[in-house]
């Protein structure tokens, strides 16, 4: 979902559709349909509950088209009752943001389940940012096994890494800046990283990790041009990555974060057994700990304009 920031309210138009409420007045119920700020934009969403916390109401609210990764504890001043008036304010703010039924970054309110044809282009753009649900059913069974298999293999993203990709989703496709090429430390910089952390705190250098390790590096290097760069980012792209060069010694933890949210549906085609897949699973989980820890020096707080390529080269894909 769109936004710089995932706890503050948004940056365009009113944050309520009146004055602040009372602290100690309950203006939404369990169950209620409301619309909710999230960044610069506003989505319909449910009330699931409601709560008195320090003389102040907070809600717990699911978005409505969205996985459940993305319900979260809310203020009144995030929400808006389901208003005609207020339905009008959010088209408004869609088109402001050039959001239309045809855009793919933006959800607007929706009384109906979205269409087969919808659901393809939301997927489309919002593949590189927010964790997905399961896939809609089709008429082949292919897209029904590759469902459960997905759910087999839930990859859950961590808060503060979430809103990583919020505000990356927001530098690229709504600031129009990019990540300054290459950066420091490069996708390979942190698997290494990682792997010296986990040998010094299991004692030993296990094999099983290096080979995920190189896993990791190869799904980066095949996917990056595929399926995790933002259209805006592909000139950046055609700039600095050439064919003795290996994505992963010019790019960073931003776009390796983007390669967590797409693994449950690469692995979908990969044919191993139920139980691999789940240690799997956990050791994806605990890398993805390794970047929560180190968050503030992996990953950029800023990005650059436009023209964030700066002069250097990667090493090529044989030299390790």
């Amino acid at each position: 979902m769109g936004s710089s920031s995932k706890e503050e309210t948004a940056t365009d138009g009113d944050t309520s559709s009146g004055d602040t409420p009372p602290s100690n007045s309950n203006l939404f119920s369990e169950g209620e349909r409301v619309l909710a700020y999230h960044g610069p934009r506003i989505y319909e969403a449910k009330v699931q509950k409601a709560e008195l916390r320090k003389k102040e109401w907070k809600y717990f609210v699911h978005y409505l088209g969205w996985n459940k990764n993305w319900d979260e504890w809310v203020g009144a001043d995030r929400l808006m009752k389901l208003t005609e008036e207020n339905v009008m304010k959010q088209q408004a703010l869609d088109k402001k943001q050039g959001v239309d039924k045809s855009s793919k970054s933006g959800r607007s309110s929706q009384s109906k389940p979205k269409s087969s044809a919808d659901a393809k282009a939301d997927k489309e753009d919002l593949k590189n940012t927010a964790p997905k649900g399961r896939k809609r059913k089709s008429d082949s069974g292919v897209e029904k096994d590759n469902s459960s298999m997905e759910k087999l293999v839930k990859i859950q993203i961590p808060s503060t890494l979430k809103k990583q990709l919020v505000d990356d989703w927001d530098f690229v496709t709504q600031q129009d800046k990019l990540v300054k090429l290459p950066r420091s430390p490069n996708v390979d910089d942190i698997l290494t990283k990682y792997l010296e952390y986990r040998s010094k705190k299991d004692g030993i250098m296990t094999n099983s990790v290096g080979e995920i390790l190189k896993g990791i590096r190869c799904y980066f290097d095949k996917a990056l041009p595929v399926m995790l760069l933002y259209k805006k980012e592909r000139q950046q792209y055609n700039e600095v990555v050439h064919d003795d060069v290996s994505p992963s010694t010019i790019y960073g933890a931003e776009h390796l974060l983007r390669l967590f949210v797409k693994f449950p549906e690469l692995l979908a085609y990969v044919n191993i057994e139920e139980e691999t897949l789940i240690r799997l699973q956990q050791k994806l989980m605990d890398f993805l700990k390794f970047l929560q820890k180190n968050q503030s020096t992996l990953f950029l707080s800023a990005y650059d304009g436009p023209k964030g390529v700066s002069e250097g080269k990667g090493k090529g894909k044989d030299d390790d």
